[in-house]
């Protein structure tokens, strides 16, 4: 049935909401052995011994189910609506005694399934459901099941959908206005407000004069060092999305009310940055300050008064009914400057410049990094906004020196004084083609004990496979890695290894699927000896 499509495309990425709810089913590793436990009558103790040998909980649980301990009578078959409510229920438990409820659900659930279907519905559980699906799997299966069959061009069809993933974030959504609506409906989905969009990403430029080639005058921006904000306004509604579409609405109640007070369009989506500012000074704090307040929960007043925001717009992609995103980036600013009354040191347009002059560019460059900022942003006035991707039209304009932003993907608990924490940390790049990230070197030195401490935390509810000393946890944390230099290695994945990495800062603001590529690094790779 109908019903069922969107349910199947979201199971078949191991998720049970869209992405951009930021809801989880919340089952860790140890409450799931003790619902294959309760489902199959093998003590926890054997079920670790299963994992040990399989490397793989759902394959363990399969295996127990084979076997056995106690029977079933009057098994439910089980149904993907079914699954798929239940699923979505264990997210939706908090509270007093939630895990025990959690627990009675989930072994439940495993008791009526079939040996196979237990694999499948532990690895989805646990987001560990290894069948290979990256997003342009689904992209294209979507393409290829409703719409080329109808003698659609592919070109055009992979476009279609990936427009409509763009706007709507859900390939669940996507793939029911597909079948429903074929191309046309595709065509006309517009944004919903407070459901975040993709964003239009900037490439890296070697050189200014490299960009100039291209494009002859450009808008010249500084890049802030801060965090990319999304808000959505309607009415009196608002919302702020990060660049990996996490709603961070109630961790910034003072956006949320300049947006409101500030921008004079009734309905609009804009995008800015934000960045800590000194009370006393007036000058940027280092992104970190900013990380504490993404993360805080709680104490939200005092701490919008600790580490108060600028918020320096410079996008708008849609107001008050119009989509933006065909219009040239100097019409879009242009809207976007009548709709906003500036208020100093608390909500203005980005600075900017419009120049063809490389000294002109030079020096708002060396300014930008004067005012402790990233850098700039060369931007070709005419460009389109083009949503999710790295493409021509924004230049990022920084340092020499390059960092990589890479995914943790297990680490080593620490020996004497460092036995408390996790302290080495293995680093993956993305695989573009299958959603994988390969090993790439391990990062432990550089490190203060607070870091430790601070990385233990955020990766501990993250393991998923433990074996001695080494973890493997969910690729979940972004961190931004300098390093001296890339050399082949047989002993990782991806064939690279990094010499000498260091942290430089976790990247709140971004997501796994940001992460570099497996070919950015061969790439880095092939021109390190080349610069200068």
């Amino acid at each position: 049935p109908i019903d069922d499509l969107p349910k199947v495309v979201l199971l078949s990425q191991s998720l049970v909401y869209p992405p951009y709810t930021q809801m989880e089913v919340g089952i860790a590793t140890q409450l799931m052995m003790r619902a294959i436990s309760k489902a199959t009558g093998y003590s926890v103790r054997e079920i670790e011994e299963f994992y040990k040998k399989f490397g793989d909980l759902g394959s363990a649980a399969e295996e127990c189910a084979k076997k056995k301990k106690q029977l079933t009578f009057f098994k439910k078959k089980l149904t993907i609506d079914f699954v798929f409510k239940t699923l979505q229920e264990l997210g939706k438990i908090t509270g007093e005694k939630s895990q025990d409820k959690k627990l009675s659900i989930l072994s439940g659930l495993l008791l009526n399934a079939e040996p196979l279907e237990i694999r499948y519905i532990v690895r989805t559980v646990l987001g560990e459901l290894r069948i290979g699906v990256a997003e342009g799997i689904v992209r294209d299966a979507i393409a290829q099941a409703f719409l080329i069959p109808k003698g659609i061009e592919k070109e055009k069809a992979i476009e279609a959908v990936e427009y409509a993933w763009n706007i709507l974030s859900d390939f669940g959504e996507v793939a029911r206005i597909a079948k429903e609506e074929g191309i046309e409906g595709l065509k006309k989905v517009k944004p919903v407000l407070g459901r975040p969009i993709q964003v239009m990403l900037g490439l890296k430029a070697e050189s200014i004069e490299e960009v100039l080639k291209r494009h002859p005058k450009v808008i010249v921006e500084f890049k802030y060092d801060g965090l990319r904000m999304q808000c959505h306004k309607k009415g009196e509604k608002v919302w702020i999305f990060t660049r990996r579409l996490e709603n961070i609405t109630k961790q910034f109640p003072d956006v949320v009310e300049l947006i409101k007070k500030y921008i004079k369009a009734k309905e609009c989506i804009i995008e800015g940055e934000a960045w800590p500012i000194d009370r006393k000074t007036g000058k940027p704090l280092p992104f970190q300050k900013l990380s504490q307040r993404i993360q805080r929960k709680y104490d939200i007043e005092k701490m919008m008064r600790e580490i108060p925001v600028q918020l320096n717009l410079f996008d708008c992609v849609y107001v008050d009914g119009k989509l933006l995103i065909d219009k040239p980036l100097h019409e879009r600013f242009k809207i976007l400057s009548s709709i906003v009354k500036e208020v100093p040191g608390k909500l203005m347009l980005a600075e900017r410049i419009v120049t063809g002059n490389l000294k002109e560019i030079e020096e708002f460059y060396h300014k930008a990094l004067r005012l402790k900022q990233e850098g700039v942003f060369l931007k070709n006035p005419d460009s389109p906004y083009i949503f999710g991707r790295h493409v021509g039209g924004w230049y990022k304009i920084k340092p020499t020196m390059e960092t990589l932003d890479l995914v943790i993907i297990g680490a080593t608990w620490g020996e004497g004084r460092r036995a408390k924490w996790l302290s080495s940390y293995v680093l993956g790049c993305r695989d573009p083609d299958t959603g994988k990230f390969l090993a790439c070197g391990m990062m432990g030195t550089g490190l203060t004990e607070e870091q430790f401490d601070m990385m233990t935390k955020i990766l501990k509810p993250l393991i998923i496979k433990e074996k001695g000393r080494e973890v493997k946890v969910k690729p979940k944390i972004v961190v931004e890695v300098g390093y001296q230099e890339i050399q082949k290695s047989p002993n990782y994945e991806s064939g690279f290894a990094l010499r000498f990495p260091r942290l430089i800062r976790v990247r709140d603001d971004k997501g796994p699927r940001e992460a570099d590529t497996i070919q950015r690094i061969k790439h880095l790779y092939e021109t390190q000896g080349k610069a200068g």
